[in-house]
């Protein structure tokens, strides 16, 4: 007797991973924004690109990388949500010379959080990489909820990493 044949299926896993796609792509799209796939994914889900009023290209882009869940875990004081991260992924993201954001896209409530990470880990004390456990815990603000002002403000996060880079001092920006 033969076994049956079992074929390859989407799962819920992957329909809400394309939901939070879809979330933050709109988003984006709304301020006049693009966002493009990388054709690998090494860290990122999405590259955001933004432009100015009259509609021209601005320098540099904006890092986005995509967690999507069914069961988010709000923790007991309601102001922020809890998730783990690899200890490998945070080493990508925490050198990046653009900014890197990390979403979290709540599936049951259809809404998303985010974490501008390198500035979390910049004003975390005691925080050493190297001595890291394998995953790290953070605390994402549920105030850090993913709408269009959140976009622009990705922007300006760009725009003072990109000021950086051409060597203007805090005071310049």
């Amino acid at each position: 007797m033969h076994k049956p044949l079992v074929r390859k299926r989407r799962t819920r896993e992957h329909i809400i991973a394309d939901l939070s796609v879809n979330h933050a792509e709109r988003h984006a799209l709304l301020c006049g924004f693009t966002v493009e796939h990388p054709r690998n994914d090494y860290g990122y889900d999405l590259l955001l690109s933004t432009y100015n009023w009259n509609g021209e290209p601005e320098s540099g882009e904006v890092r986005i990388q995509l967690k999507a869940t069914d069961s988010l875990l709000l923790l007991k004081d309601k102001k922020f949500i809890s998730w783990r991260i690899l200890r490998s992924d945070l080493a990508r993201w925490l050198y990046d010379q653009f900014p890197v954001i990390l979403i979290v896209y709540d599936a049951q409530k259809d809404c998303a959080y985010w974490l501008y990470v390198q500035r979390h880990f910049e004003q975390s004390d005691n925080f050493n990489l190297f001595s890291a456990p394998e995953t790290i815990t953070v605390r994402i603000p549920v105030d850090n909820n993913l709408d269009w002002n959140a976009m622009f403000l990705f922007a300006k996060f760009r725009d003072l990493m990109v000021r950086q880079m051409q060597g203007k001092t805090h005071e310049e920006i």
